[in-house]
């Protein structure tokens, strides 16, 4: 009965959005507060709603009420507390009720933490959270009911998708959505700035905590994400530029450039009509990566759906939103246009070249992952775009990217003079040096010496910016929040870059099929296959392998790779060996095999592979340090 309840909620949050959505909207036209007292109410009617449904959801599954088809499919009795919860997202039908509800969570919070901005702005924001909010909760009701009943009910469930048992990915999901739906504040905002036809520093500064909570929770979604498919799939690769990735990382690096483009616009009041664009866009990209996982028209590991109507449902959301909003965009960006000048040698014009990078870089990872699409629709050819495609076309982008982070912090706001760009370009002597040192001093690859160079001109200038501002780390603990945020994140990017460039030239792998005794070398490294066991857990049986790593001679690690097979699922899961460092990493995996003919081993030698998660994690934890700068909310005392 209860979960009857919870659907009956939903409907009426759905009839709850739509108010909103009315009130705030016409209360703002009118100038009625009344109305928009309203609808700030409906919006916080509509959250708890959501959040009663999702919570009976929940305890559906806990309790393994088998009598909803979503917990029969998706649950099991035996499995742990903790995959009994997060099954409840780890299904279409679930995970669109999590969407919702953080949708409905960003709208009800935009009041409380809104309190000193202009009242009629910020029912016109509430209004429009309202109606994307109703989109979402319709596309629930009539296309993905996650309180749909069965009869007969099953005395088992088929239990949850094994690739998904993993604490990571029980957390990576809700992370990734709070970044994903976050930027709905940034749209709702910029749509509603369109409306009244203003957009000053007061409002980016608003915004900017928004926007660097939704950037920061994306970053550390993606970074969880590349981490549990290292290890979890087998493969020991930590990117594959698969279609749901790609629609992942797009709003990623159209938010950086959102958050660099507000930037611009709270301090020197410049680039106002370029990022309300922005905030369109990236939402928009977040919208179309919704529609890819779940639309089927793309096919990859990490989709959740292929239902043509619920593909056409969201198709129209996407168009009806993305149009609507560009549109008005088309007819209102000239009364929010600024038309000051841009010194070419200027931190301002470094944040323009950052921006059109970032922008193209997007734009380059767009047509790598819908090109194929396109094609086939237009000819029936089937194609496919990968990793080539992409160090061709992506990598050369993120060089001159890289290169301009570095100069762009060492150049001040407004117009350089000769002698300040001499004074720059002295300070660039020594990074750029080092590079031409390491180009002919370290490894075997011209291109990975580079490579490591780039990062190192990275976290050198970013230094030498940081020793400029602390009158030589003199005067450090008089930094503001930002200043250490902006230190972490361009050194967790040099990190990040390092990383990339060790994995990319100097690991190596290699796979046979060897009996227990016998060895697989990779590089330095001896991988010895001591022995192999067979067995049965709760729900599932396992084939161990259990391996002996050494390097010339000396021990590095005992290593234990599984092969799992689910009979509830009829699925079978390889769980990689690995030993997480600083330094070298090795990794295994066992595959297919028996006794006679041997086992199948993939053995993988990954060099400061952790650097590249390192190296995220720190540009994450830089937006979230940023958040405690109040100098960002002091303007807003202006109002």
């Amino acid at each position: 009965m209860i979960e009857e309840i919870a659907h009956f909620m939903l409907i009426l949050a759905l009839y709850g959005s739509l108010a909103q959505g009315f009130f705030s909207l016409s209360g703002a036209h009118k100038n009625s507060v009344s109305m928009m007292r309203a609808g700030r109410y409906a919006s916080i009617t509509v959250f708890a709603l959501t959040f009663f449904s999702f919570l009976v959801l929940i305890l559906a599954f806990v309790n393994s009420n088998f009598s909803l088809s979503l917990v029969s499919s998706h649950s099991h009795t035996l499995k742990p507390l903790l995959y009994k919860i997060s099954g409840v997202w780890a299904n279409h039908e679930g995970s669109m009720l999590l969407w919702t509800l953080i949708l409905t969570m960003y709208g009800a919070l935009i009041s409380p933490f809104g309190k000193n901005l202009p009242l009629v702005l910020k029912s016109r924001a509430i209004g429009i959270q309202g109606l994307l909010a109703a989109g979402f909760l319709a596309f629930i009701l009539f296309t993905s009911n996650p309180f749909h009943r069965i009869n007969p009910v099953p005395v088992e469930g088929l239990g949850l998708n094994p690739l998904l048992q993993d604490p990571g990915l029980a957390i990576h999901p809700p992370i990734l959505y709070l970044g994903y739906v976050g930027f709905s504040v940034a749209f709702s905002f910029s749509v509603a700035a369109l409306i009244e036809g203003k957009v000053d520093a007061i409002w980016a500064n608003w915004l900017r905590p928004w926007v660097l909570a939704s950037w920061s929770f994306l970053t550390l979604g993606i970074t969880l994400g590349s981490i549990w498919a290292y290890y979890e799939l087998g493969w020991g690769g930590w990117w594959m530029w698969d279609p749901v990735e790609n629609v992942s990382f797009m709003p990623w690096l159209a938010g950086t450039a959102l958050l660099h483009s507000i930037m611009a616009l709270g301090i020197r009041h410049k680039l106002a009509d370029w990022t309300v664009l922005l905030g369109i866009s990236t939402f928009s990209l977040c919208l179309i990566g919704t529609f890819v996982v779940r639309s089927g028209v793309l096919v990859s590991v990490h989709s959740f759906a292929t239902d043509p109507t619920r593909g056409i449902f969201l198709l129209m959301l996407l168009v009806i939103i993305s149009g609507s909003s560009l549109s008005l965009y088309a007819f209102r960006s000239k009364k929010i246009r600024t038309h000051l000048k841009f010194e070419p040698f200027s931190r301002e014009g470094g944040l323009i070249i950052n921006n059109l990078l970032l922008v193209i870089s997007c734009i380059t990872v767009f047509i790598g992952t819908f090109y194929p699409l396109f094609i086939d629709a237009l000819s029936g050819d089937k194609i496919s775009v990968g990793k080539p495609y992409f160090d061709l076309t992506f990598t050369p982008i993120m060089i001159l990217l890289i290169l301009f982070m570095g100069a762009a912090p060492l150049i001040k706001w407004n117009k350089n003079s000769e002698g300040q760009i001499i004074s720059l370009l002295k300070k660039l002597i020594v990074p750029l040096a080092i590079m031409v040192i390491l180009t002919f001093f370290i490894g075997k690859s011209i291109w990975g010496a580079l490579g490591l160079a780039l990062a190192a001109y990275l976290a050198i200038t970013t230094l030498i910016a940081i020793k400029t501002r602390t009158k030589g780390f003199k005067s450090w603990k008089s930094l503001k929040p930002k200043t250490y945020s902006f230190a972490i994140a361009h050194l967790g990017v040099s990190i990040f870059a390092a990383g990339v460039v060790f994995m990319s030239v100097w690991s190596e792998d290699n796979i046979g099929r060897i009996n227990v005794g016998e060895k697989l070398n990779v590089a330095d490294y001896s991988f010895k296959l001591s022995s192999i066991n067979t067995g049965q857990r709760k729900n599932y049986e396992y084939l161990n392998a259990t391996i002996d790593v050494t390097k010339k001679g000396s021990s590095v690690k005992t290593l234990s790779t599984e092969q799992r097979f689910y009979p509830a699922r009829n699925m079978v899961t390889t769980e990689a060996g690995f030993n997480f460092t600083m330094g070298p990493t090795v990794f295994t995996a066992i595959s297919e095999g028996n006794s006679q003919d041997g086992w199948v081993i993939r053995a993988n030698y990954h060099p400061f592979v952790t650097w590249i998660w390192l190296g995220a994690l720190f540009m994450s934890l830089a937006g979230f340090i940023s958040l405690f700068d109040k100098s960002f909310y002091r303007s807003l005392e202006m109002l």
